[in-house]
């Protein structure tokens, strides 16, 4: 005996996919930068050095004066050569007032003008130490700068950006199917 048979063929639904991809171009284009830099401003100011030498003590020290100086100096030595004369002559003459106190006064008073006063000498540093006379000021170098600080100008530009969207296509490339056949 024979049994019929049921006898089923399927096939499955098939699917169909593409792609497009997306495409993204980007350029960036430079900025335009603008650098000045102005320049520094400098400015000097010197106060020089001074150095003096004053040997006018030396030089007098071994007898090299001016001629005004040669001048004053004999003006002061008469002078005090006069009031050293004056004070000799008023006290001799103080002497002679009190004559009659006794004594020898003509005499002595005669002697002592006869008789010029002992010579005296010594060793002596011609010219002495630390006659001449040096002064020294330091000069002086001031600088001023003045800097100015760089002028930048910068003009950034936006990225260009070209943007082409990507796409996925889905299409049924076999339909599903069921057949069902009776075999006996």
């Amino acid at each position: 005996m024979r049994i019929p048979q049921l006898l089923i063929e399927a096939t499955f639904a098939k699917l169909a996919i593409s792609t497009e991809p997306a495409q993204l171009e980007i350029t960036q284009p430079p900025a335009e930068i603008t650098i000045e830099q102005p320049k520094p401003e400098l400015e000097i100011s010197v106060n020089r050095p001074r150095l003096t030498i004053d040997q006018s003590q030396a030089w007098a020290e071994v007898n090299l004066k001016h001629v005004f100086r040669l001048i004053e100096d004999a003006a002061k030595e008469g002078y005090e050569t006069w009031l050293d004369y004056v004070a000799t002559v008023s006290m001799q003459g103080d002497e002679l007032m009190k004559i009659e106190n006794g004594g020898d006064v003509i005499a002595e008073q005669a002697q002592a003008n006869s008789e010029s006063p002992p010579l005296e000498f010594n060793i002596v540093f011609v010219p002495s130490p630390f006659s001449v006379k040096i002064d020294y000021e330091p000069g002086k170098l001031i600088m001023d700068w003045k800097i100015h600080q760089p002028l930048i100008d910068v003009k950034p530009h936006p990225p260009i950006i070209h943007y082409k969207q990507g796409a996925v296509h889905i299409d049924v490339a076999q339909r599903n199917s069921l057949h069902i056949d009776v075999v006996t």
